[in-house]
């Protein structure tokens, strides 16, 4: 016999189906309880909500575990490539040969955009944040792109991922070339999805530039890392604004906007910016491990611990052997890493960040990498939103097929004024 799970109100008892996933984890279905008592739940940041069913990502926080399509993170960064990566989430299985060559083909010639949205960067602020920028390029894609915007149509929507790929790191590099007042590059498509990304960033028209490998594949297992998360803030904006069988052009925008926020994807941003407090007090670390420690100080070091991980972050692991790599190959003092370093070995021994689960997590470690490689702070939750971008385009894809298909619309308690006459403004 199912599993049900009861609530009793107002003398009555009603019973509600368990569902379950594939690891065991339960949910009580409440699609109907409104309609049988009246009530509706009250779970402010949906921490205890399921908003839907999902076979792409699984998360285990307590034990330290992620999952793309059923395989673990730890193999796909040693193994994969991120757009074999990005065909098997948005795809649900590892392509094969043809598969991913072709896949391959259609977004490396994609990655050109449109002669006119070249002159959309002449009209924003040169100090523009690349971010709100990436979000307003990519929006108007719906407009160069009017024949893919059916979200019924799989033709349409094939066009529009491929589109969406090949485009973004494009679009990323425009932003951060229009704000150094340096000529905005073509694509090379002779070359992988992240060494045609660094070329575009840093390569300039008036001499050679060579990628360094290592830091390609630096960048390469980041955007793997950050390519899905289960249900998180941009990931649900992705499947909200979806809902509306909004197009996926302006879907994505819409997350891009959500992922900008300092609790979300400007996390590794926010990192830097405590090393450089740090730095400019005079780089006394022991001072800020002191005022993290003290619950009436407002200071809090960003990069250690996770809201869903309460074990180390398994990305973490992985993109510390990166980091240690990328450092060591690099070969310069950098006082800003210094100071991290100092940080990471005091949190990895100390009782204190022990007992709390206080590890540094996959944003301490990006944003060290990021720092590394010479990408300015503003550009890190791009890098953000360009390794995620495959899950986004997953995670709508799966909601539009979806059989319980509906359009999200969230309950509310209200707690305002109630009924009261409208008084005319001589009265008032």
């Amino acid at each position: 016999m199912a599993d049900t799970a009861k609530i009793t109100y107002q003398g009555k008892t009603y019973e509600f189906p368990v569902v379950e996933g594939t690891f065991g984890e339960k949910a009580i279905d409440i699609g109907n309880l409104r309609k049988k008592t009246g009530l509706i739940t009250f779970d402010p940041g949906f921490m205890s909500t399921g908003s839907c069913k999902s076979s792409i990502t699984f998360l285990d926080g307590e034990n330290g575990i992620l999952l793309y399509r059923g395989i673990p993170i730890d193999q796909l960064a040693e193994k994969s490539t991120f757009i074999e990566t990005s065909y098997l989430l948005i795809y649900g299985i590892l392509p094969n040969s043809k598969q991913l060559a072709d896949f391959n083909h259609h977004i490396t010639h994609h990655s050109m955009v449109h002669e006119s949205i070249k002159r959309f960067y002449d009209g924003f602020p040169i100090n523009s944040h690349p971010m709100a920028v990436c979000s307003a390029v990519v929006g108007s894609l719906a407009t160069f792109y009017q024949n893919e915007l059916s979200v019924r149509d799989d033709q349409e929507v094939e066009i529009a991922i491929h589109r969406l790929l090949a485009k973004l790191p494009t679009i990323a590099a425009y932003s951060y070339k229009k704000s150094i007042g340096q000529p905005l590059p073509y694509p090379d498509n002779s070359l992988d999805y992240s060494t045609n990304f660094l070329k575009m960033m840093f390569a300039t028209p008036c001499e050679e530039y060579e990628v360094d490998p290592v830091i390609a594949k630096a960048l390469e297992v980041l955007l793997i890392l950050h390519a899905d998360h289960e249900q998180n803030c941009s990931t649900s904006s992705v499947r909200l604004v979806g809902s509306s069988m909004c197009n996926l052009f302006a879907s994505i925008s819409a997350a891009i906007y959500a992922l900008w926020g300092p609790l979300h994807g400007g996390a590794n941003q926010a990192v830097i910016e405590m090393l450089q407090k740090i730095y400019a007090d005079g780089g006394d670390v022991q001072k800020y491990i002191k005022k993290a420690k003290d619950p009436n100080d407002p200071f809090r070091l960003m990069g250690f611990g996770h809201r869903v991980y309460k074990n180390f972050d398994p990305r973490s692991k992985i993109i510390k052997t990166m980091a240690d790599k990328v450092l060591k190959n690099l070969s310069k003092s950098e006082p800003l890493l210094d100071i991290a370093l100092e940080l990471e070995e005091i949190a990895l021994k100390e009782e204190y960040f022990i007992e709390k689960k206080l590890y540094p997590n996959v944003d301490f470690y990006s944003g060290l990498i990021y720092k590394a490689i010479n990408f300015p702070v503003n550009m890190f939750p791009v890098m953000f939103a360009m390794g995620r971008l495959p899950g986004w385009i997953a995670q709508w894809k799966e909601l539009q097929k979806d059989a319980d298909f509906r359009i999200g619309r969230p309950r509310q308690i209200y707690t305002g004024i109630e009924t009261r006459d409208y008084i005319p403004i001589e009265s008032r």
